[in-house]
């Protein structure tokens, strides 16, 4: 089994740590900064040997650096990143494309290429673990900016997502949950299953908890970009929630 751990940085990131106790690598998953990534992964015995980055973002790429310098100590981190935005992200070892192949062990990850957010981002997708790290492309409840894409192709990302098994568990990149959520609610006001996380989702954060990672079941029921009905539905929420 896989043990993930989400190491929340600035000031609503999450880096998430992939680490496979059997070969005992360790994976960062988007780092935005280098030190409190390396610091969660050193108080549980864990050296960095990868890096997977989904899109070009500073703060998905800015800790690239200082992690692969303070690799040096035990073997060095190989950067895999979109092929795509190789050239506005710079310290990659590898770039891969749709259906290539990432592992940590004997786990493998296909690369999901999912434009929009920005024209290169990917997925990397564990179907065999049930888990996906999308980034900023799927959020709970929602979906990220379109700063370089177009509603065609989010509404293609959503369909790709929805699709996958019920149970997969999302690893995304923002604490957005309860914005999302209130917007979500303007959309479904009569939408029970939304109502009903939204309680949830007030409740954790009350408690400054963490409402990530979610699952493509539960963002099926409740997120009303997921649900969009056609590119042109997608469109104005998401223009609506732009606006907001």
């Amino acid at each position: 089994m896989l043990e993930v751990v989400r190491v929340p940085v600035l000031s609503d990131n999450y880096v998430w740590l992939i680490h496979d106790s059997v070969s005992a690598e360790t994976v960062a998953v988007d780092p935005a900064v280098a030190e409190p990534v390396l610091q969660a992964a050193a108080a549980r015995g864990w050296t960095i040997g990868q890096i997977w980055n989904t899109h070009w973002h500073g703060d998905h790429v800015g800790g690239n650096a200082g992690i692969k310098a303070a690799a040096k100590a035990w073997g060095g981190c190989t950067i895999t990143g979109p092929a795509a935005e190789a050239a506005r992200i710079g310290s990659l070892d590898r770039t891969v494309r749709e259906g290539a192949s990432v592992g940590i062990g004997d786990h493998v990850a296909r690369v999901m290429e999912v434009p929009a957010h920005t024209a290169g981002h990917i997925a990397y997708h564990l179907p065999d673990d049930g888990m996906i790290f999308v980034g900023d492309t799927l959020f709970a409840m929602g979906c990220g900016r379109l700063f370089e894409g177009t509603p065609a192709q989010m509404f293609a990302n959503m369909q790709r997502f929805a699709a996958l098994p019920d149970d997969t568990t999302v690893y995304c990149a923002h604490e957005y949950t309860q914005s999302n959520g209130r917007f979500a609610l303007t959309v479904e006001p009569d939408n029970m299953a939304l109502r009903e996380r939204m309680e949830a989702v007030d409740t954790a954060r009350a408690r400054d908890e963490a409402t990530v990672p979610t699952t493509i079941g539960l963002e099926r029921d409740t997120n009303i970009f997921m649900r969009a009905r056609n590119v042109a539905e997608l469109a104005q929420r998401r223009a609506a929630k732009d606006a907001g």
